[in-house]
């Protein structure tokens, strides 16, 4: 696995922390870069950061790049797919992973809205809070706080 797995415009690129070693980089200002590589000057740009997305905007002498930057951690939570969709079916929420739960957010008879947080699912010393994907009644809860879960395992019936 890449140390970063970096995403140029929709193309991915594979990127280890060593190769920014083989950058021959100054900093002209705060938002300026002049980089050689391969004994070509490139003048970079940064136009927009969002750290918290891991997300840059750059422009390159003059072309401008949507950059996405993903670490190991990204990677790995990307690759056991604790990213995907936590419902099979509009109804029913099943467990995305293995793991244990830590709190229930939620009451029988609660009406809920998408995006409202259901329980929090601790896996891989991380918890993880599992929202409704659509609208719908609570109509039973069949978890309760401690509780261990398999992947796939139903944990609420909405109607």
């Amino acid at each position: 696995m890449a140390d970063y797995l970096i995403t140029v415009n929709e193309e991915e690129l594979e990127y280890k922390t060593n190769d920014a070693e083989s950058l021959d980089c100054i900093s002209v200002n705060s938002q300026t870069l002049h980089v050689l590589k391969n004994n070509r000057a490139f003048e970079v740009e940064i136009l927009h950061s969002d750290f918290l997305n891991k997300t840059i905007s750059l422009s390159v002498n003059g072309n401008k790049y949507d950059v996405k930057l993903e670490d190991e951690y990204d990677q790995q939570v990307k690759k056991m797919g604790l990213l995907s969709v936590t419902t099979q079916k509009l109804n029913e929420v099943k467990a995305p992973m293995p793991g244990l739960i830590v709190e229930v957010m939620v009451d029988v008879g609660d009406e809920i809205v998408e995006g409202t947080p259901l329980l929090v699912l601790s896996a891989m010393k991380m918890e993880n809070v599992i929202m409704a994907q659509g609208e719908g009644k609570i109509q039973s809860i069949e978890v309760k706080k401690d509780d261990a879960v398999e992947k796939g395992q139903l944990i609420i019936k909405m109607e």
